[in-house]
């Protein structure tokens, strides 16, 4: 505790710890919590959008190299368009594959 400072020496470093524990206190329990969650938003966006850029990237190369492949048995115009169709049967047999192992949602006016 602070003490009289006419009678103790050491009063201006007493002062300085109390003050210096209390400010520590306080940005313990307000600040750092806080700089916390901004950080883990911040890095939650940035990892959203890098995830998003390597998927649309991946997209975009599996289109091309199925493209060139196609392009060493056909012409130009038909492997593009024979890729597509490829890709999209390829997207919709997965897609129809991922409806049916969904979990459906229970209604209890279907189990009576």
């Amino acid at each position: 505790m602070i003490s009289n400072p006419f009678t103790d020496p050491k009063w201006a470093d007493k002062t300085l710890r109390l003050i210096d524990r209390t400010v520590g206190f306080v940005r313990d329990k307000t600040t750092r919590p806080l700089a916390n969650l901004l950080r883990a938003i911040v890095f939650g966006v940035i990892s959203i959008v890098a995830g998003l850029l390597i998927f649309i990237f991946g997209l975009i190369g599996l289109v091309r190299a199925c493209n060139e492949l196609l392009d060493v048995w056909l012409s130009r115009p038909t492997a593009v368009w024979v890729s597509y169709f490829v890709l999209s049967a390829l997207f919709t047999g997965l897609g129809a594959l991922m409806m049916r192992r969904r979990h459906r949602i229970s209604n209890k006016s279907e189990t009576k």
